[in-house]
C-alpha cells in the first residue's frame, strides 16, 4: 500500500500499477528522505525523475515543495501520477513530462529551469546514475545550495565525485536501498 506521510495529503492512498515494472520508494525510506530533508521542502521547487507512481514528488508537494516537475517515460505510468495528483488535490503545482529522462532534462535545461531538490530513482543495477548526474549538471539544472538524491541498489556502484563539481555529501542505507545525497563543491 502506497500513501502519503505527511503534510497536507497525509494519509491519502497511492495507486500504482500492478507487476514489477515499477518499484515504489518505501514508506520506511521515504520517511527517512524527508527527515534528512526536512525543513528544505518547503517552499522547493523539486524534480522527480524516473518517476514511477510519482509517490516521492507528491510527497514533497504535500510536505510544502511549490512545485514539483515529473518525469517518467511510460505513458501508463503518466496516467498513475495524474490518478494519484488528484487523489491528493495536488495537481496544481505539478508537471508532468512523459519522455526518457536525458531528453527531458535537456528540455528543462532549453526552457532555463532550475531545481533545489532532484530526485533520480533510476531502475535498479542499469548503470544510469553517473550519466544523469553528469545531464543534470551540463544543462544547470540544479541551483546553487541545491541538492541531488539518488536512490539506488547497495550494489548499485555509486559516483563518489560526479560530473567533476558534484560532491558526495552523506549515504544511508536501508536495507538493499542506498540513499546519496550531493550538491556541489
Amino acid at each position: 500500500m502506497l500513501r502519503i506521510i505527511a503534510g497536507i495529503a497525509k494519509k491519502r492512498q497511492l495507486k500504482a500499477p500492478r507487476g514489477l515494472q515499477v518499484r515504489p520508494t518505501s514508506d520506511r525510506v521515504k520517511e527517512a528522505l524527508f527527515n534528512i530533508l526536512g525543513s528544505s521542502i518547503s517552499g522547493s521547487s523539486f524534480l522527480d525523475l524516473f518517476a514511477g507512481t510519482g509517490n516521492v514528488g507528491i510527497e514533497a508537494l504535500s510536505r510544502g515543495a511549490d512545485r514539483a516537475v515529473f518525469v517518467e517515460k511510460d505513458i501508463k505510468n503518466i496516467r498513475i501520477i495524474k490518478e494519484n495528483l488528484n487523489i491528493t488535490g495536488l495537481e496544481v503545482n505539478a508537471r508532468l513530462l512523459c519522455l526518457n529522462v536525458n531528453k527531458a532534462i535537456a528540455l528543462l535545461g532549453q526552457e532555463g529551469q532550475v531545481y533545489d531538490l532532484i530526485f533520480i530513482d533510476p531502475p535498479y543495477l542499469k548503470d544510469l546514475v553517473s550519466s544523469t548526474l553528469n545531464d543534470i549538471i551540463k544543462n544547470g539544472l540544479l541551483k546553487p545550495g541545491g541538492t541531488i538524491i539518488v536512490e539506488s541498489s547497495k550494489k548499485d556502484p555509486m559516483p563518489r565525485d560526479a560530473a567533476a563539481s558534484l560532491r558526495l555529501l552523506r549515504q544511508e542505507k536501508y536495507g538493499d536501498t542506498l540513499l546519496s545525497f550531493y550538491n556541489y563543491q
